[in-house]
């Protein structure tokens, strides 16, 4: 079963970006969040359509 969210760490890696900028994504709403305690989790699918999107969108 394929994992419903990930942290900030196996997002940027995902992406190939560094975390700084998973911040800055977040942050612009173009990634989906939550917490659980202390931790931020981000959800595969919004990780899915931001690496599915054209530059020029």
């Amino acid at each position: 079963m394929e994992p419903l969210a990930i942290s900030i760490n196996e997002t940027a890696k995902a992406l190939g970006i560094g975390r700084s900028s998973v911040y800055e994504l977040l942050k612009s709403g173009k990634l989906d969040a939550f917490k659980i305690g202390r931790r931020t989790l981000l959800t595969t699918e919004s990780v899915k359509r931001l690496a599915q999107t054209r530059p020029d969108e």
